[in-house]
This record gives C-alpha cells, sequence and structure tokens, in this order.
C-alpha cells in the first residue's frame, strides 16, 4: 500500500534570466540550470524559469509578476558597465525605488580592476550604482558587484551573467543567505529512471496513480526512444529523502518490469554493453544513414551506405564473420518511408526486426539507434 506523503511547505523561487544575446541564440544559458540543481538540493521550490531581453520595463514587468508568485527572485545578467546594461533600473523600477551609487561597492570594482594592473573606465561606475536599500554582494572574481533587494515577503537577488562569477556568488554567499533568510531546513532529492521499449502514453497508464502523489512527486519525460521517470521527494534529511524515493521506485520497477534499463547517469549503450560483457560475447555493430551516430557510441561499429533490408543483414553477417564477434546486430534508416530494419545474430541464430516510425524525419536516426541498442540490451538480458 503506498503511502501519500504530506506536503512540505516550502519557499518558492523563479529565475530570470537577463540578455538579447540568449533570445538570438548567440549564447547558450548555462546559468538556469545550475541555480535550479542548487535551488533543488536546498528544498526550495521551483516555480519558473524565463529569458527577458535587454529592456528596462519588460524586465521590471516580468519581476515583479514573480515576486507576486515566489519568494526568491532570482535574475542573472545585465549587470555590466554599458548602457545595455538593464538589470539594475529594472529591478529598482520593480520594487518602486530610485537607484543609488554605492561608494563601498565603487571601492570593490576599483580593487578588482587594479589586480590586472588598470585603472578602471568612467562608464565602470555604473557597476556600483544599485536600487536604493539593496544589500551589496561583493563579487571577488570579477567586476559586476550583486544585490538583494528585500520586501518583507521577497528577495530579489541579481547575479551577474558571467558563469563562473555566478556560479561563485551564489554558493559563497547567496546560499548562505538564503538558509538563513527563509530557515532552509529541507531537502530535495531526484531519482530518474530511464525506460526504453514502451512509448510515453503506455507508461503513463501503468503509473498514472503515482503521478498525482504529492510527495514525492512522479512525472514523464519523453525523449527519442527513451522515456524518462523522475520522482521527487522533499524531506527533512537526505536519508528520509531517499527512503522515500526507494519505495516509489520500487514501484515503479514491478509495473515496467525490464522497461526499466536504468537510473541517473545510466545510459542505453552503455547498459546493453555490460549486458553483453556479463555473457562474456564480444560484439561488432553496423550502420546504415545514422551519419556515425552509432559509432559514436559502440565501438567496432561499421558505416555503411544504402543498405536494403537484405543487404543489411548481409553486412552484419560480414562483420561478424570479419571480427569474429560473438554477437552482432545492425541498424539502417529509411527516411523517405519514415521506417527502420534491425537485424541481430547471436550464437543461438539470426533475427530482423522492421520499425515505422510517426515522429518528425530528422529525429529517425536516433529513435532507430535507441530502439536497436535496447532490443539487444533485452535478448542479452534474457539470456544471461
Amino acid at each position: 500500500m503506498l503511502r501519500s506523503f504530506e506536503k512540505f511547505k516550502m519557499p518558492s523561487a523563479e529565475i530570470i534570466t537577463i540578455g538579447t544575446e540568449i533570445l538570438l541564440g548567440e549564447i547558450v544559458d548555462t546559468n538556469t540550470r545550475h541555480i535550479a540543481l542548487t535551488l533543488r538540493n536546498l528544498g526550495v521550490d521551483l516555480y519558473r524559469t524565463i529569458t527577458i531581453g535587454d529592456n528596462v520595463e519588460r524586465i521590471a514587468s516580468a519581476i515583479r509578476e514573480s515576486m507576486q508568485r515566489a519568494e526568491i527572485v532570482i535574475t542573472t545578467g545585465g549587470l555590466g558597465p554599458t548602457v545595455d546594461d538593464p538589470t539594475r533600473e529594472a529591478v529598482a523600477r520593480a520594487a518602486g525605488v530610485e537607484t543609488e551609487f554605492r561608494e563601498e561597492l565603487w571601492e570593490q570594482v576599483v580593487e578588482t580592476i587594479s589586480r590586472y594592473g588598470r585603472k578602471p573606465a568612467e562608464n565602470q561606475k555604473r557597476q556600483a550604482i544599485v536600487p536604493k536599500g539593496a544589500l551589496g554582494v561583493r563579487n571577488p572574481v570579477g567586476t559586476a558587484p550583486a544585490f538583494i533587494v528585500e520586501t518583507e515577503r521577497n528577495a530579489v537577488i541579481s547575479l551577474p551573467g558571467v558563469p563562473n562569477e555566478m556560479e561563485h556568488i551564489l554558493h559563497e554567499s547567496i546560499i548562505p543567505y538564503l538558509q538563513e533568510r527563509f530557515h532552509l531546513h529541507h531537502v530535495i532529492k531526484v531519482r530518474v529512471l530511464h525506460c526504453a521499449g514502451l512509448g510515453e502514453g503506455m507508461i503513463d497508464e501503468k503509473i498514472a496513480d503515482l503521478e498525482t502523489l504529492a510527495n514525492p512527486t512522479v512525472g514523464l519525460a519523453a525523449h527519442t526512444g527513451v522515456v524518462d521517470v523522475r520522482i521527487a521527494a522533499k524531506a527533512e534529511s537526505e536519508a528520509e529523502a531517499n527512503q522515500r524515493i526507494e519505495e516509489i521506485e520500487r514501484e515503479v520497477r514491478a509495473r515496467l518490469g525490464n522497461v526499466v534499463f536504468g537510473a541517473d547517469e545510466d545510459r542505453l549503450e552503455e547498459v546493453m554493453l555490460d549486458a553483453i560483457a556479463k555473457l562474456g560475447w564480444t560484439l561488432v555493430a553496423v550502420e546504415s544513414g545514422l551519419d556515425g551516430l552509432l559509432a559514436r557510441k559502440i565501438p567496432h561499429t561499421v558505416s555503411l551506405s544504402d543498405l536494403n533490408p537484405a543487404a543489411l543483414m548481409d553486412a552484419v553477417r560480414a562483420a561478424r564473420d570479419y571480427s569474429n564477434a560473438d554477437i552482432a546486430f545492425g541498424v539502417s534508416v529509411y527516411p523517405d518511408e519514415r521506417a527502420a530494419e534491425m537485424a541481430l545474430i547471436t550464437p543461438r541464430g539470426e533475427k530482423t526486426h522492421h520499425i515505422t516510425y510517426g515522429g518528425p524525419p530528422r529525429s529517425l536516426p536516433r529513435w532507430a539507434m535507441n530502439l536497436a541498442l535496447n532490443w539487444v540490451r533485452i535478448t542479452a538480458q534474457e539470456w544471461s
């Protein structure tokens, strides 16, 4: 009998990344993921993340909305010295205050720049301007001080966008602040179970009741040929969270059986190769139409082109004979037909499998590869 765990009351947070260069795809936002993982480990519920371009009023509007939903609002970016670094003014508008120049922050900027043997430019004084009444946060690894605007309910935390600066300040200054301000004594732990062989809809049918639990929570995420089941537990200690996760994990595994091939950092190709190794077998593979996708995953893969189903099996036979491998498999995709062919030879015989695909054509090679890897995994595990 599964228990429905009580729901912990924890502070909530939202993350706002600032920068037109992110919206234009010129740089990849890694800050959001890092902050999200940090908040999770602190036991903070993350409600929403958003990216805004360098526009003061749009940023201010987003901050005001986040302050209504969440206690903690974290922004990254827009703290540089140029006129298009809008975060200070935007946070001030959202908080309903003016901005002010802080001499102590300017001294930090000057000190940091002097370590490089330079004098600060006049425009870098902007980096010592913060919303009135804000808590200044030292940046020992860069020239942009961070700051915190406090209200009775909220903490609006503005961090630099440069990842190494953001991470240093987050861990050295912001985490201790959050722990003290919001009395963070809980943790959130997550276990991700990786599944193959059933689609998201079929997995949902088997564990739908678990997805309604409040704590731990259970959710699904579909990838190309792989579905993840995420189990997240909130508790007062890591040991308690792990215990809660283990109870639900046992139930998920009991219902899904061999569909679950691994957890967390496990990868389908690694699990498949481990299953082959346990049998004491060696392996060779053949791919056609995958542009080296399988070869990057599996050693001893032969890449060929334009193999019809019969030619694929002939190529698998030839690769096995040439390499003296115990097991050989191959996969060939046919984009025009949205289909793929798989072939497998083991010491116990030969078999083939034809599959059709209804998704986007560009995903066909990865989908076919993952289905082929899982096919071999299941076969090997059945014989072990």
